[in-house]
């Protein structure tokens, strides 16, 4: 509810300024929203206060519950305005439906609950409320504060739910897993692709780049806000300079210790030389093309040859996999964009485009089934 509570603080504030500039109208409405967000006594001394006299309780004279006012007149109206414009740009607007159907989408406990569908969805369903729910929450269209964490968990839960490995462990450890925190949105089947990038492949970039969105962590971030994060850090000399660099330090020793007892795997789907895979093989069944190293015919013959064979293919057909998964939403994606906007060219280069990996996975499955 922090969220909340900072949106109220703001409303409480561009209501004091509408105050000063002789706008009761506009102040009763911004008090009465910040008293839906998060009541506070302060807000409703305000609403009452304005309600007798027309003012707030002291405007001129002294500070509000022992806070001192957002605007003060000795600046001069100029001051006012500057105050104002800040204030209302700090708090882009947003209607209540808005706000509800993303406390909505945070109160869920599990992936269908979020998307909306039944556990017996179709991947069409599923396709078809993905859709529905990413134009409603996209941070560019909806400022209702928690519509970044709302949009992350929409595009998350399609991300797995489409995965159909993914979905059958969801389905069977999902819920488990998550019980001890209900808003950590399932963190052991955390999706592959960012919500973005994913809205990007379905709808091809449709709302414009007005907002950087940057992701650290698994967490969205705006990177055109700018907020007031950074706090002058004291200088207490070196040794406070080391005690800070320590953990990094010990970070940077450990990678390289564990390098060192890290064996090289004993081959590469593609050309790597630093890890001298330079030499290329197939396998004797899929004629799969994987590198090996100079070593390779003197560790691996026979079984153990055999075995490793069906770990490149095991790779390679997950790869295939995941790469048609991809290129057959971002089909479907241009072919939706294209009826949308009943666009006859996007559609005509939608229909011609490709999906090599799902065509060559398809050649796999008749090779493994004759």
């Amino acid at each position: 509810m922090d969220s909340n509570k900072d949106e109220a603080e703001r409303c409480i504030k561009i209501a004091l300024i509408a105050v000063s500039n002789n706008q009761p109208d506009k102040a009763r409405k911004f008090l009465e929203k910040a008293q839906r967000l998060f009541p506070t006594e302060k807000a409703k001394t305000l609403l009452e206060s304005l309600a007798q006299n027309g003012k707030p309780p002291d405007e001129n004279s002294g500070p509000v519950n022992g806070e001192e006012p957002s605007v003060r007149h000795r600046g001069g109206r100029e001051e006012s305005d500057v105050s104002a414009q800040g204030a209302a740009d700090s708090a882009k607007s947003y209607t209540a439906e808005q706000l509800e159907a993303v406390r909505k989408i945070k109160s869920c406990n599990d992936y269908y609950q979020i998307l909306g569908v039944e556990k017996t969805a179709s991947e069409e369903d599923l396709k078809k409320a993905y859709r529905k729910l990413a134009l409603k929450f996209h941070p560019d269209k909806n400022h209702a504060p928690g519509a970044t964490e709302a949009f992350k968990a929409i595009g998350n839960a399609y991300a797995v739910l489409s995965n159909a490995e993914k979905r059958r462990q969801y389905d069977q450890y999902g819920e488990q897993r998550t019980q001890p925190g209900r808003h950590r949105h399932h963190r052991d089947f955390e999706a592959d692709i960012s919500p973005e990038d994913l809205f990007n492949m379905f709808f091809g970039g449709g709302f414009p780049a007005s907002n950087v969105h940057v992701y650290r962590n698994g967490r969205m971030h705006f990177a055109h806000h700018n907020r007031q994060e950074r706090r002058e850090q004291p200088r207490d000399g070196g040794l406070a300079l080391f005690v800070q660099l320590m953990p990094i330090f010990i970070l940077i020793i450990v990678s390289a210790l564990s390098q060192l007892l890290i064996t090289q795997p004993p081959y590469s789907l593609s050309y790597h030389p630093s890890a001298g895979h330079i030499h290329k093989r197939h396998t004797s069944r899929l004629k799969v093309p994987f590198y090996v190293n100079d070593r390779f015919s003197d560790e691996f013959s026979g079984i153990m040859l055999k075995q490793l064979e069906r770990s490149v293919e095991e790779d390679y057909i997950s790869n295939l996999r995941n790469n048609c998964w991809k290129e057959k939403q971002q089909k479907e994606g241009l072919i939706y964009r294209s009826r949308y906007f009943n666009d006859p060219a996007l559609f005509q280069r939608a229909q011609r485009m490709g999906t090599p990996s799902c065509s060559r996975l398809s050649e796999i499955q008749v090779i493994l089934e004759g």
